[in-house]
């Protein structure tokens, strides 16, 4: 019996042994099958890398090449516009718009050269111009006001403007927005769109500017006298122009008092200079003649009762 199990063991240890060798076997199997079949797809991909790399190296070099001579074209449209009769304005608005239209020339030709099919290109290209006209109405609309503001010119790069509650320099028309340097030293940018909509007051579109004045008397001061000092004081002031011929009249009777007004003209530069001048003068002016500049008074009068 002994002998019987001995061999029983034996034969189950040979049977245990050669299932391990068998299952060994079918794991380096499927290992070198993983393998080979990772060796496959790499090999195929490094294949399509190599056998591609060179038309993406084309389209890499022709886009690189295509940004640099935009920008050299933009640069050389810039110094064409500014020796020509464009403003500075209308300059920027150009150059970024043909800056714009030379990039999107470039990737056209890039993904070309990857050979995707034009016609892909001009699918995509439309479909994204249809959902970007949709989704950027307003984006549009300050474009074509851009357009609009180059070629009507309304004002120009340093012209003082009043547009949309807004008092103050022009410094640049851009694509989408006008940028407007406030007296304050802020700067407002401005929807195109909204400019070619709104009210817009060009305060030096001409060299000269009127300034409109207006001073206050008393009934009882002698009115030739006032206008005798106000006269005298507009001759000694250089920053008036002689032409078109000051106007200095009466204006309008009031409550408790006599308006005079006063219309001088000087060039846009010396506007403000000039009204602070006219202003202070004159009140020095009508106090040293004892002309008296009246102020609001009530008198109240009391009855005694009887």
């Amino acid at each position: 019996m002994t002998g019987l199990y001995s061999l029983t063991e034996e034969a189950s240890e040979v049977i245990a042994s050669e299932a391990a060798e068998e299952t060994t076997g079918e794991v380096i199997g499927s290992i070198q099958e993983s393998v080979e079949e990772t060796s496959g797809l790499i090999g195929d991909a490094l294949g399509y890398v190599q056998r591609a790399l060179p038309t993406v190296i084309i389209a890499l070099v022709i886009f690189i090449v295509g940004i640099l001579i935009s920008k050299l074209i933009a640069k050389l449209v810039g110094k064409a516009v500014t020796k020509s009769n464009v403003n500075g304005a209308a300059k920027s608005f150009l150059v970024s718009l043909i800056k714009i239209i030379l990039y999107i020339a470039v990737i056209i030709m890039a993904l070309s050269v990857l050979k995707v099919p034009m016609s892909s290109i001009i699918t995509i290209l439309g479909a994204a111009g249809l959902a970007i006209s949709l989704a950027l109405q307003n984006c549009l609309s300050n474009l074509s006001g851009g357009f609009i503001i180059l070629f009507t010119k309304p004002f120009t790069a340093g012209d003082i403007i009043e547009l949309d509650e807004s008092v103050g320099t022009v410094r640049d028309i851009g694509i989408f927005y006008t940028k407007i340097i406030t007296f304050d030293n802020k700067t407002v940018f401005i929807p195109n769109g909204k400019v070619t909509e709104a009210k817009i007051v060009n305060y030096t579109e001409t060299p000269t500017r009127r300034i409109d004045l207006s001073f206050d008397i008393s009934y009882s001061a002698d009115f030739g006298k006032a206008r005798e000092v106000i006269l005298g004081i507009i001759a000694q002031e250089k920053l008036i122009l002689k032409t078109p011929e000051p106007i200095v009249r009466m204006s309008s009777h009031n409550n408790s008092s006599v308006s005079i007004d006063v219309l001088v003209w000087v060039n846009n530069a010396d506007y403000l200079t000039e009204r602070y001048n006219m202003t202070e003068a004159v009140k020095a002016a009508f106090d040293d003649s004892g002309i008296e500049i009246p102020f609001p008074q009530l008198d109240i009068h009391v009855k005694d009762k009887i």
